[in-house]
């Protein structure tokens, strides 16, 4: 990697707990991850991958070593400062699609804006922009229950994407769907990359959702075990 990597954790380690109650989730990780990457993490339950996704997403804060965003140290940074970072640069999707159970897939897409205190009519353009990127032109006043799976996480999708962030942080984004809708939702993810230059991040234990990344990271006991690129026998 080089040195304007983009991400990079040196030596971060996090332990949960005290004394003999302590657990330490992560043992010691070095990850530099470069703009417009497509990164899947991989590991058994347990591995260290989800408390890293949590680390990167300004979650939480590792126990010791840094966090570099963009050369920024993020584990120096307040709580209010990470919550900026995680608004302005950042965009979340969830295996469990995350909706407001009560407003429209419009509305939905517009959470984001609205804590970023966009005026009502940009908020609205940009959702409705977001939502035809993913294929959901004329479901605007839809609501999560008079939607498909599938097109749920398409609505998450545009949530996470409204922002235009620099990173998209997918948490098993396919975990709850069928084959099919899996591999479309991975080819939007991936379209997202390439067309719009958005770095990914994504948690699966599904080695073919695997397979859409450039990159495939694996954990094991809190430790990174192996880091290649695709086709470098990942």
């Amino acid at each position: 990697m080089t040195e304007a990597a983009l991400i990079r954790l040196a030596a971060v380690t996090k332990t949960y707990g005290r004394g003999q109650a302590a657990f330490q989730a992560l043992k010691g990780i070095d990850l530099a991850i470069e703009a417009g990457d497509f990164v899947a993490i991989m590991g058994p339950s347990g591995s260290g991958k989800s408390t890293t996704m949590n680390i990167l997403g300004c979650l939480d804060t590792p126990t010791s070593g840094s966090y570099e965003f963009q050369g920024v140290h993020v584990e120096q940074l307040s709580r209010n400062q990470r919550a900026l970072l995680r608004r302005h640069q950042l965009g979340f999707v969830f295996q469990g699609f995350n909706l407001l159970a009560r407003t429209t897939a419009q509305e939905n897409v517009e959470l984001p804006l609205i804590y970023r205190h966009e005026a009502a009519a940009r908020r609205h353009a940009a959702a409705l922009t977001a939502l035809e990127q993913v294929g959901l032109k004329g479901w605007e006043h839809h609501s999560p229950s008079e939607l498909s799976g599938g097109q749920q996480q398409r609505v998450a999708i545009a949530r996470a994407i409204v922002t235009r962030p620099a990173v998209l942080l997918a948490d098993e984004p396919t975990g709850n769907l069928d084959t099919r809708t899996s591999q479309e939702i991975m080819e939007l993810i991936r379209a997202f990359n390439r067309e719009q230059d958005i770095t990914v991040l994504m948690v699966t234990h599904e080695p073919d959702i695997a397979t859409y990344a450039r990159r495939i990271v694996r954990f094991i006991d809190g430790r990174v075990d192996s880091d290649h690129r695709h086709g470098e026998g990942a």
